[in-house]
C-alpha cells in the first residue's frame, strides 16, 4: 500500500508541473511571451483546482481505489499525447485536462488510506504519499529541465510520460483491493449543504485565503525564475535551470519542522514566521547574485511549506463535520493561489522584470499577514469576552461539608 501511494504521489505530482522548469524553452520554439508560456501550467492547476471536490464526492460512490486508478490512467495517456501538441493552445488545452484527470489523486489517496491502513501505521503511509508528491514535483523538473537541454522541450515532456506510466503500473500492480469500503450515495444536495457551511465558517475562510496568497507566491517565483536565470546577466543552460528546483527538498524539512514549531509558537506564530521568512526571501532574490537568489528561493520555499503545512493542518482540525470537504476545499483555493500566481506571476514579469514579480509577491504576503492579524485580534476579543463573562458569572455556592448519611 505505501509503495503503491508513492508511486501514485510521485507520477501525478511530475506530471502538473512538468512544464514549469522548460518554460523559457517553450517560448523560445512556440514564440510565445512568458504570461502566454506561464498557461501551461496554470491551466493545469486550475483543471485539478475545478475537479477536486467533484472527483472527491464520486471517490465516496464508486470507490478510492477505483477513482485512483482511473486518474492516473487518463493523465498518463494524455502525457503520451502531450508531446505532440502542435501549438501553444492545444497544449494548454491537453495540460488543463491532464490537471482534471490529476485531481483524483489527492481527492481519493488520503481517504483511501485512512479505510484500508491500521491506525499505527496511518501516519507512517501518509508521510510516504506526501514525499512522492513532493520528490515527484521536484525529480519532474529537474528531469525535463536536462533532457530539455539536449533533445528539445517536447523530449522532455515525453521522459516524464514514460515515467509516469511507469509509476502507473507499478501502482496497479502494488495496490490491494479495499477491503473496508463501504459506497454512500450521490446526495449533491447534503454535500453541497456541507460546502455552504464550510464556506461560512470564518476560520475555514481565512485558512483557505492563507492557503491561497502563499501559493500565489510560489507559483509566481517557481514560474518565472528560470526566465530570469536563462537570461544575463546569469545566462544558466535550462538543464541548471530545471536543478535549481532540488530546493524543494527544503520544503520536506520544513513542513517536518512545521509541528514543532506550531506547538512552541501556536498557529498564528508559525504563519507570522513563515510570511517573514518568505519576505525575506523575496527581497533577498532582488540582488544579481546568483548565492542571493539561490539563498531567497530557499527562504521563500521555507517559509511557503511552513505556512502550506500549518494552514492544511489546521483545517483538518477546524472541521466538525465533512472533513474530506473541507480539505477539497483547501485543495481548490491553494490551486487557484497557483494559477494566479503562475500567470500574474509572469504578467508582472513581462511588464516590469523580476522586480515586479517580487513586488506581487510581498503583496500576497502583506495580504496574508493582514488576514492573520485579523484573526489574531479576533482571538484577543473572544479571550476579553469570556473573561468578562466569567467575572460577571454568579458565585457557585459551596458544597456542605457534612451531608446526611442514608
Amino acid at each position: 500500500m505505501r509503495l503503491a501511494l508513492f508511486a501514485a504521489g510521485l507520477s501525478t505530482f511530475a506530471l502538473l508541473y512538468s512544464t514549469q522548469a522548460m518554460l523559457p524553452e517553450i517560448s523560445h520554439d512556440l514564440g510565445a511571451a512568458p504570461d502566454q508560456a506561464s498557461w501551461t501550467v496554470s491551466g493545469a492547476t486550475i483543471g485539478l483546482a475545478v475537479a477536486v471536490l467533484p472527483l472527491a464526492a464520486l471517490s465516496e460512490r464508486f470507490g478510492r481505489r477505483r477513482m485512483l486508478t482511473l486518474s492516473m490512467a487518463v493523465a498518463v495517456t494524455l502525457a503520451l499525447l502531450i508531446p505532440f501538441a502542435p501549438d501553444l493552445s492545444t497544449l494548454i488545452a491537453l495540460r488543463t485536462l491532464q490537471g482534471a484527470a490529476v485531481a483524483g489523486v489527492p481527492a481519493s489517496a488520503m481517504a483511501f488510506l485512512a479505510d484500508e491502513v491500521k491506525a499505527r501505521h496511518l501516519v507512517g503511509a501518509v508521510g510516504l504519499f506526501v514525499a512522492g508528491n513532493s520528490v515527484g514535483g521536484m525529480s519532474g523538473r529537474i528531469l525535463t529541465g536536462w533532457i530539455t537541454e539536449a533533445w528539445g522541450w517536447r523530449a522532455g515532456l515525453g521522459s516524464v510520460a514514460l515515467t509516469s506510466l511507469l509509476c502507473a503500473v507499478a501502482f496497479r500492480l502494488l495496490v490491494p483491493p479495499a477491503r473496508h469500503f463501504t459506497p454512500a450515495s450521490l446526495r449533491p444536495r447534503e454535500v453541497a449543504g456541507t460546502v455552504r457551511r464550510h464556506l461560512g465558517n470564518p476560520l475555514l475562510l481565512r485558512l483557505y485565503a492563507i492557503g491561497l496568497l502563499f501559493m500565489v507566491v510560489f507559483g509566481a517565483v517557481y514560474t518565472v525564475i528560470g526566465y530570469r536565470l536563462v537570461a544575463e546577466p546569469f545566462g544558466l543552460s535550462q538543464g541548471l535551470v530545471g536543478s535549481i528546483f532540488v530546493i524543494y527538498l527544503v520544503g520536506t524539512v520544513a513542513s517536518a519542522t512545521a509541528g514543532r514549531l506550531n506547538a512552541r509558537l501556536g498557529r498564528r506564530g508559525t504563519l507570522y514566521l513563515g510570511i517573514g521568512t518568505a519576505s525575506a526571501g523575496l527581497l533577498l532574490s532582488l540582488a544579481d547574485s546568483l548565492a542571493a537568489i539561490v539563498l531567497g528561493l530557499v527562504l521563500i520555499t521555507a517559509g511557503f511549506f511552513a505556512g502550506h503545512a500549518v494552514a492544511s493542518g489546521s483545517v483538518s482540525r477546524t472541521a466538525t463535520e465533512g472533513a474530506a470537504q473541507a480539505s477539497a476545499l483547501y485543495q481548490m483555493a491553494y490551486y487557484i493561489g497557483s494559477s494566479l500566481g503562475g500567470a500574474l506571476g509572469a504578467l508582472a514579469f513581462a511588464a516590469g522584470g523580476w522586480a515586479a514579480t517580487v513586488a506581487l509577491g510581498l503583496a500576497a504576503m502583506t495580504l496574508a499577514g493582514g488576514v492573520t492579524l485579523y484573526a489574531t485580534r479576533q482571538a484577543a476579543v473572544a479571550s476579553r469576552t469570556a473573561a468578562a463573562r466569567t467575572a460577571q458569572a454568579p458565585m457557585t455556592p459551596p458544597v456542605a461539608r457534612s451531608q446526611a448519611r442514608t
